[in-house]
């Protein structure tokens, strides 16, 4: 299992980051907003467990989402030690 993992900036809106969290990882708005508070006090969270290619596709939407509004939100997946 691979865990997806968003990394803070002082740039991307904290906004931005709860609705991609909404959209791309099926959280409710106060899931979303804790994960958020996370990314930004502790530099990064975890926004999910998934299988190695479903991780993949989730990293591939929010970076697709992230350049398409112009933030340089970065995301990664790794392995789930």
């Amino acid at each position: 299992m691979y865990q997806v993992v968003m990394l803070n900036d002082d740039f991307t809106p904290m906004e931005f980051v709860v609705r991609v969290l909404q959209e791309f990882f099926s959280k409710d708005r106060e899931a979303a907003t804790q994960i958020m508070l996370k990314i930004h006090l502790d530099g990064k969270g975890i926004c999910g467990v998934y299988s190695k290619d479903v991780a993949a596709t989730k990293v591939d939407q929010v970076q697709d989402a992230a350049h398409q509004a112009g933030h340089p939100l970065q995301c990664l997946s790794e392995p789930v030690e």
